[in-house]
């Protein structure tokens, strides 16, 4: 990248140097994937002064005025470890240095927006070497991707237009209603729960907000000036547009209606400070839910993605906040307890499991995605029985081969096919807090005995897990 911005070769290699000895630094200073899962360890409110009394190195206070802040009394620093270890490399480092790190910062952030040589450079890293990608996606996705990541809801507009119908809406709504009943039911019957601590989870599923498809209100882009000759341009002015846009809302009540995922996004959320669910437009899609398909498949696939954001709402990150979205033990000590010995079944299952030679999931940070997905699945299937109880339909009855309980774990299936490479598969295992697809589906369905009692499942086949782990 630095030779590509005219710095001959010799100096580029000392500069990359110094770069990686910054990064490293920093890195060093940082929080581990799985602590950052745990929010009692991000929170550190702090005033503007002491924020000044750990990083004297670096003014905090111009900075906040440079950027046109609005005033405020206090904020979050998420690592005071790192504001140290950031302070320690602006005293260790000539301006030279930090002029260089920042230099190949701003050009490796654009590089996606830069001639043909910076695209190729930045894809060549991040796509063949780090994630085992053969080739560049053709231009117009990246281009689709561009226009959802800067003006993702004036894109969501017309995608929700030409997509999303007011039937999908509701069927998907009366699911999450089911699916909630479910939960309330489960938490019940669980018998590692007190009564005291099952009265206020109680609380917090019927403070659950759902969001389904896209926003009441849609985000106003009037002041974003797009130049079809203009690529970079476009991209700097609209991520300036929505830094002003989050500056603006220091000191305000939060706006509990915003969305953080695009109407088109094929993902969903549970978000615990605000206690809500949310499924964009983009997921109410096949093969997540079809309004051509039945129930069945339909509970399986997008019921199981409901049932997976709710279950995050009590899973080990998502349990620390109360009905109010606030940061609160709401648990007695001896639920606590019993919820990490149920929750410590799933961290040593899924340490066992290998997406590639040499290479083990890492069973804390992916917990609360097991958690979550095998509490899911769980809660999408009693809503399917309930509801062919409610309709007088037969768990028996098939259609194309299947009854209505295979159908359901098809559609679960269905939600998790893809290919992956190898470097992709290494990648992930180390950073992401979800389980690779081919786990999200064996050992999910794996912990459930419905799945091998309607499939003839009979020990010890590896869809039968030698002990079955359950939360919720």
């Amino acid at each position: 990248m630095f030779e590509l911005v005219g710095v001959s070769p010799t100096d580029a290699q000392k500069k990359a140097s110094t770069v990686m000895g910054i990064e490293t630094a920093l890195a060093k200073a940082s929080l581990d994937v799985t602590s950052l899962r745990d929010p009692q360890k991000t929170v550190h409110e702090m005033s503007a002064a002491e924020l000044a009394s750990i990083s004297p190195r670096f003014q905090f206070d111009q900075f906040f005025r440079a950027v046109n802040a609005p005033e405020f009394s206090k904020l979050n620093v998420s690592v005071p470890d790192f504001i140290k270890g950031f302070n320690v490399v602006l005293a260790t480092r000539s301006m030279d240095d930090l002029k260089d790190y920042l230099r190949w910062h701003y050009v490796s952030t654009s590089a996606k927006l830069l001639p043909k040589a910076f695209v190729n450079e930045n894809f060549s890293f991040y796509g063949q070497v780090l994630s085992g990608v053969a080739e560049l996606r053709p231009r117009w996705k990246r281009c689709v991707t561009a226009t959802d990541d800067e003006l993702g809801e004036a894109l969501g507009q017309k995608f929700v237009e030409k997509t999303f119908g007011q039937q999908g809406k509701q069927r998907t709504l009366e699911m999450v209603h089911e699916i909630e009943h479910e939960m309330g039911q489960d938490i019940e019957s669980i018998n590692w729960m007190s009564a005291d601590t099952k009265k206020q989870a109680q609380i917090k599923l019927h403070a659950v907000a759902e969001k389904i498809g896209y926003p009441d209100k849609w985000r106003d882009y009037s002041t974003v000036t797009i130049a079809a000759d203009d690529y970079f341009g476009n991209w700097f002015r609209a991520n300036e547009y929505e830094s002003r846009r989050d500056r603006n809302k220091i000191g305000k009540p939060v706006d509990r209606a915003e969305w953080t995922m695009t109407p088109p996004t094929v993902n969903a959320y549970y978000d615990p400070s605000q206690n809500n669910i949310n499924f964009p437009a983009g997921i109410l899609q096949p093969p997540f839910f079809s309004n051509n398909a039945g129930n069945a498949i339909n509970y399986g696939a997008i019921g199981a993605i409901v049932g997976h954001e709710l279950t995050h709402g009590f899973d080990d990150q998502g349990r620390q906040y109360d009905a109010d979205g606030n940061l609160r033990d709401w648990w007695t000590a001896e639920d606590e307890k019993r919820f990490k010995e149920q929750a410590d079944c799933f961290v040593k299952e899924y340490s066992g499991f290998s997406p590639v030679p040499g290479v083990n999931l890492n069973g804390e940070l992916t917990l609360g995605e097991n958690t979550a997905d095998n509490g899911g699945i769980r809660l999408a299937y009693m809503a399917l029985l309930d509801d062919l109880a409610k309709k007088d339909t037969p768990q028996g009855l098939k259609v194309d081969g299947y009854s209505q309980s295979q159908q359901f774990f098809l559609g679960y299936a269905q939600d998790w096919c893809e290919n992956v490479r190898p470097e992709a598969a290494r990648l992930a295992a180390q950073t992401d807090p979800h389980s690779p697809p081919e786990f999200r589906v064996d050992g999910v369905v794996s912990n459930m005995p419905q799945f091998g009692e309607v499939f003839g499942c009979k020990p010890p086949s590896r869809m039968i897990a030698a002990k079955t782990c359950r939360v919720w």
